[in-house]
């Protein structure tokens, strides 16, 4: 029985020492997301607040806006570095028109093919400190990450490797993922989400980089475009948790390790829930035998992966905190073989 008591002990001071702050200031926040109110994401960091809530006693109260409620997603660094929100969660590469490393860190295309390589390269890899590096400059401390997992390429056509993307008509946005698709022979068109169907439906584009599987199919999109790559080959954005570090630096050691616990917590949520609704989607849109989902080979990944390194070194070129990125990236797939 010496375990389980040590263990409920430890629990019990853990707590003592967060309760024993009751009488201390109640810290709360203003946070903005980048995704819209009633998006799956979005209510998913809705009980991510809830949740610190919970595990501080109430002592860190975060209210989670959702994108365009202050300012507009891409202002949000400078937003709050001066204190006219708290806290951010959003996809880091949207910060790219500030530094070049934003957007290599934040969806180095090509590079991941599951969700436990990405959060093991921000937690333990040396990605955690690369994002810091980038927000302090800023005024922010870059708390966590997590994921919205592997997001399926929409077709109208099937795709099973490298060589059916030559002169593809699709939708891809601006930056290093239409770069990318560009090198690897597509013929790339940046379109806004709102006009994806559209273009689909009209045969404008015959692809579409554009969300996550379970999404696409809500949305109707795998029904006029019935050849969908599953699991994803090519992106996969890097959502991070960040805040004012005068804020960050004003709370206790206690609630700092409790902040970034429920980050964890919250990364492991995102990543079972929505991976939860993309096989039921999955199974669901088989059924009727009309849409036929491709998994392309770990051979015809590997070859898109090395056509993504040739632009991932375009953008290293263009500062030297992308450079950087790209060189921790690099080692760190080098040293898990998954270059």
């Amino acid at each position: 029985m010496t375990k389980p008591i040590r263990k409920i002990a430890l629990a019990s001071v853990a707590v003592v020492a967060l309760a024993s702050a009751a009488n201390a200031e109640t810290h709360k926040y203003k946070f903005q997301s980048s995704d819209p109110a009633g998006n799956p994401n979005f209510e998913l960091q809705q009980n991510w607040a809830k949740d610190l809530a919970e595990r501080t006693d109430n002592q860190i109260q975060v209210e989670m806006m959702p994108v365009g409620s202050v300012v507009e997603h891409n202002e949000t660094l400078d937003a709050t570095g001066a204190g006219i929100i708290d806290g951010i969660v959003t996809d880091i590469s949207y910060f790219a028109g500030k530094d070049p490393a934003f957007s290599l860190l934040g969806n180095p295309v090509g590079a991941w093919s599951s969700t436990d390589q990405l959060l093991d390269f921000m937690n333990n890899g040396g990605g955690q400190q690369l994002a810091n590096d980038l927000f302090q400059p800023y005024g922010l401390h870059y708390v966590g990450s997590t994921t919205t997992g592997l997001e399926s390429l929409v077709s109208k056509v099937p795709l099973d490797g490298v060589a059916d993307l030559k002169g593809l008509k699709m939708r891809a946005p601006e930056g290093l993922v239409q770069d990318v698709f560009a090198a690897a022979g597509a013929a790339p068109v940046n379109l806004p989400g709102s006009e994806v169907y559209t273009a689909l439906d009209k045969g404008v584009i015959d692809a579409a980089d554009y969300t996550v599987f379970s999404t696409n199919q809500a949305q109707g999109l795998n029904d006029i475009a019935p050849n969908p790559v599953y699991p994803g080959f090519h992106s996969m954005p890097l959502v991070g948790v960040a805040m004012n570090k005068k804020e960050w630096d004003s709370l206790s050691p206690e609630l700092q390790k409790a902040f970034e616990e429920s980050v964890k917590q919250f990364a492991d949520k995102e990543v079972s829930d929505l991976a939860a609704a993309d096989k039921k989607a999955v199974a669901k849109a088989e059924e009727g035998g009309k849409i036929h989902v491709h998994d392309w080979s770990d051979e015809e990944r590997a070859k898109f992966r090395r056509i993504a390194i040739t632009q991932w070194e375009k953008v290293a070129k263009k500062s030297d905190k992308a450079q950087h990125v790209y060189d921790v990236l690099t080692d760190y797939l080098k040293k898990n073989n998954l270059l």
